[in-house]
This record gives structure tokens, C-alpha cells and sequence, in this order.
């Protein structure tokens, strides 16, 4: 369908909760699928709607090798995170040109309607279960640098802003 252009940091959007999906419509799957041409054109591993400006409970995730398995998730929600934890390198087209060690639960189980419009749980392990705890984030009103102490994420936005 189309790239979309990603909303730039401190947009207001950015910092609210997106709206639920009520239900999975020929709309949602456009949206999805203009999401995945924007994740492919980053390139990245994963988008969510509010990163675009719409403001609805919608996420996409590619962390395959290969590439063109991007799952298709609305209202996504953490069942469980494991206790280990794994550090990844994150950033966000939102803010470019910065970037900061995350660490966050090694594997998730995610709960989401499909692009059926079915309730499915996954579990998730690595840069697929980072990926999906960052979009959820973003669904949240937070941005990956929320996870950083307050020294660090002045810092980053600091560096952001030198960027510009």
C-alpha cells in the first residue's frame, strides 16, 4: 500500500494510550499493511499505530530472519514476562539518530486479536519478545527512553536534539 511518515518526538500523540480495536476490519488490514511497508522501509522490527499518528491499539511485528512474517496485533496485552532479562539495543524512527541499551524480559506471552479477528496467545523469545514489549509501549504512551534513569534519558534527548 503506501510508506507512512512517522510522527517526530515530542508529538503529543506519542504520549497517549491509543484506543482499543473493536474489530477487524477490510480499514485494520490497510492500516497493517501500511505499518509493515513503513517497519520494511526503516528498516525495522516493528511499528506501532500511535508511531504514525493513528491512535488505535494496533502493532506489527517482524523479527524473522527472512523477513514477511510480521504478526498482525490489535489490543495486544503481556500475559507473562520472564524473570530472565535481555539488553537490546533500542531506538525509534520517532526519534532518530539516538539510540540506548534496553534491558527487558528475555520471552513474553502475548495475547492480541489476529488479523482473523481471533483472540490468540503467543509466546515469544528474544528480539520478538523485545520488539513486541516496545510496541506495547508505544501503545501505552511510553517511548523506550522511559526505561532509562533520568540522568540517561536527559542525555539521550539531549544528543537527540543535537541530532536535528
Amino acid at each position: 500500500m503506501s510508506v507512512r511518515r512517522c510522527i517526530p518526538w515530542p508529538d503529543p500523540r506519542l504520549r497517549q494510550t491509543a484506543a482499543p480495536v473493536d474489530e477487524i476490519t477490510d480499514d485494520i488490514r490497510a492500516i497493517w499493511v501500511d505499518m509493515i511497508d513503513t517497519m520494511e522501509a526503516m528498516p525495522g522490527v516493528g511499528l506501532a499505530a500511535p508511531q504514525i499518528g493513528v491512535m488505535s491499539q494496533l502493532a506489527v511485528v517482524d523479527a524473522s530472519e527472512t523477513r514477511g512474517q510480521a504478526l498482525r496485533m490489535a489490543n495486544p496485552e503481556l500475559l507473562h514476562a520472564s524473570a530472565k532479562l535481555r539488553a537490546h539495543e533500542e531506538a525509534s524512527p520517532n526519534l532518530p539518530g539516538v539510540s540506548a541499551r534496553i534491558e527487558r524480559p528475555r520471552a513474553v506471552t502475548v495475547r492480541y486479536l489476529n488479523a482473523e479477528g481471533v483472540w490468540e496467545e503467543r509466546d515469544l523469545v528474544g528480539l520478538w519478545a523485545t520488539s513486541v514489549q516496545h510496541q506495547i509501549d508505544h501503545l501505552q504512551g511510553r517511548m523506550y527512553f522511559d526505561h532509562l534513569s533520568k540522568v540517561k534519558r536527559d542525555m539521550l534527548l539531549r544528543r537527540a536534539r543535537k541530532a536535528r
